[in-house]
This record gives structure tokens, C-alpha cells and sequence, in this order.
């Protein structure tokens, strides 16, 4: 195993990486031995992402993890809280700390989301949607602007999953997303589950909303799993990534790398954790994909 340095002692001292066109994972505590075992060299991640909140803390246990791992591998912080959609403003406190972690890391890609979870006064444990309007469009764009100013890089945003629509929306949430990285500058982070939970439970067409998005603006790739529930109104998927990707979403990836060639495809498992080789599993068949898009559709042996 690769040993653990003290991050008191000095600040992690990253491989100068981008993100390869491969997959790789939602990095959790239960499989810091895994990705840094020799043993499992032959199933390791091409790349790990975090959530930069996990580790606003100075030193410590979490710290030492991620030195080590940031000397082998490529990371992707991914945000959950700036709230760029808050009418009050992002969250400036989070965007320092993600600062101060950036510099000390040197991430290849830095991500948020279009959503907002708070206000001067609140903060709440949900992504929340904004409408698509023309105002939202330009309050979210200066957002961005601050923080790619603050951090002196292009981030990207992730389209939300949603479970309901705003009776004022000018606009698709795809036009609304080319304007905004047109507006901004700043890429998308596409996450296909959530084409699949939002187009269910609002009624959008899947396909074509997957050829709807231009592949140029695409830095990164979500493939999560999700829950179901029946009620008399129809189905309702709930973004809980908390199982295997669906069938339904394989498709849709497939699709869209058919077409736009191969992007960093993240495997993101956020709640009931797998083991290590069930989450490798789901990295396999994404690679697959990636390498040739053409091949047989997936089919898991796992029944959802």
C-alpha cells in the first residue's frame, strides 16, 4: 500500500494531471485502502472525484487520505455548496474554503450545480431548482463569473434533477444550459441518471434531450443509480444514488457517447455504499462503453 504522509507537515504535492476520458468514482472513506492497495492495482479507478465540503477542515485522518491519493490519481472536486442559484448570492464562505483546497490539491476540474439550497438567512440540505428565465439566466451566469474569477479556472455545472417544472419557465432546461456555458464560459458537468429522473417525472423526452446537448460544452459525465416509486399519478424517480445505473441510463450514455466520443465518466454512489468490486463492476461496463460504444447494450446480473 502506498503510505499515508502527514499533512501537517507540508501541503500534498499533487501529479500535475487532467482527467483521462476514462472512468472513475465518487471517492468514499470505506475504499481509501482499496484505490491505494497494490493488490487491487488491476481494478483501480482511472480518476476520484470529492465533495471539497468533506474536507473544509485543516488537518486530520480525511486529509492524510486524500494527500495520498491526489499523488496517484487525477481529482474532480464536485460542490455541494455554493448555491449559485440563491437570489442572495453564492455562498461565499464555501468558495474561499474550495479556494484554499484548490491550491492546495490542484483539481482537474472543479464542478456545482444549477441549482440554490440557501439564503443569507437559511441553508437547506437540497439542491433546489431555478425557473428558466431570462433573470435566472443572467444572475446564475454572474455567479459563475465569480467564481471562476475567484478560482482562476473554468468550472462546470451539473444539470439538476428535477421533480417539478415552473409555470414561468421561458425556456428548455437544454436552451437554458447552452446559454448559460455561451453566457459564462463555464462547461457542463452532464448527468445522465438525471436526464432519466427529471424527463419521468416532468415529462420530457430522454432522447431528445440527450441529442439536444452540443458534446463540446460536456467536461464530465454522471452516471448514478436511483429510486422508484409508483403513486396513482405515475412514477416518481428519486436521485438517491444509491444503486446500479438503470438500464434506461446505459442507453442514454451509450447514446450520447455514440455521438460525442469519449469524456471522464464518473460512477457516483452516494448512499447504501457497495463494495468495492460491485462499484468497480459499473466502472467496467462504463469503460466499456467509452472504448467502443457500439457494443452490446449492458445488462446487469444485479436485479434492480
Amino acid at each position: 500500500m502506498i503510505p499515508i504522509s502527514d499533512p501537517d507537515a507540508s501541503p500534498a504535492t499533487p501529479v500535475p494531471y487532467s482527467l483521462p476520458p476514462l472512468s472513475g468514482i465518487g471517492l468514499k472513506s470505506v475504499h481509501y485502502t482499496h484505490v491505494l492497495d497494490d493488490d487491487t492495482a488491476a481494478k483501480r479507478p482511472s480518476w476520484v472525484e470529492v465533495h471539497p465540503q468533506n474536507y473544509f477542515g485543516d488537518g486530520g485522518p480525511a486529509h492524510r487520505w486524500l494527500t495520498a491519493i491526489a499523488g496517484v490519481y487525477p481529482l474532480s472536486f464536485h460542490s455541494v455548496g455554493l448555491s449559485l442559484g440563491s437570489a442572495d448570492g453564492l455562498n461565499r464562505d464555501d468558495l474561499e474554503n474550495i479556494a484554499a483546497l484548490c491550491d492546495r490539491y490542484q483539481p482537474a476540474l472543479v464542478s456545482d450545480h444549477l441549482s440554490w439550497s440557501g439564503n443569507a438567512h437559511d441553508r437547506y440540505p437540497d439542491l433546489l431548482p431555478i425557473p428558466y428565465t431570462q433573470e435566472a439566466l443572467h444572475h446564475f451566469a454572474g455567479e459563475i463569473g465569480k467564481v471562476q474569477d475567484r478560482l482562476q479556472r473554468t468550472i462546470l455545472i451539473e444539470n439538476p434533477s428535477r421533480y417539478l417544472s415552473y409555470r414561468d419557465d421561458e425556456m428548455s432546461e437544454t436552451d437554458f444550459i447552452h446559454a448559460l456555458c455561451k453566457q459564462s464560459g463555464c462547461g457542463l458537468l452532464f448527468d445522465i441518471n438525471n436526464v432519466e429522473v427529471s424527463a419521468t417525472n416532468v415529462g420530457l423526452d430522454m432522447e431528445a434531450y440527450i441529442d439536444a446537448i452540443d458534446p463540446g460544452i460536456v467536461g464530465e459525465i454522471h452516471l448514478a443509480g436511483h429510486a422508484r416509486e409508483e403513486h396513482d399519478s405515475g412514477p416518481l424517480l428519486i436521485d438517491d444514488h444509491g444503486s446500479i445505473v438503470s438500464d434506461i441510463t446505459w442507453n442514454l450514455y451509450r447514446r450520447f457517447i455514440e455521438r460525442a466520443g469519449p469524456k471522464p465518466t464518473l460512477i457516483e454512489w452516494d448512499s447504501n455504499i457497495p463494495e468495492y468490486d460491485v462499484l468497480m463492476a459499473e466502472v467496467a461496463k462504463a469503460n466499456a462503453i467509452l472504448i467502443n460504444p457500439s457494443l452490446e447494450e449492458p445488462r446487469h446480473a444485479l436485479a434492480r
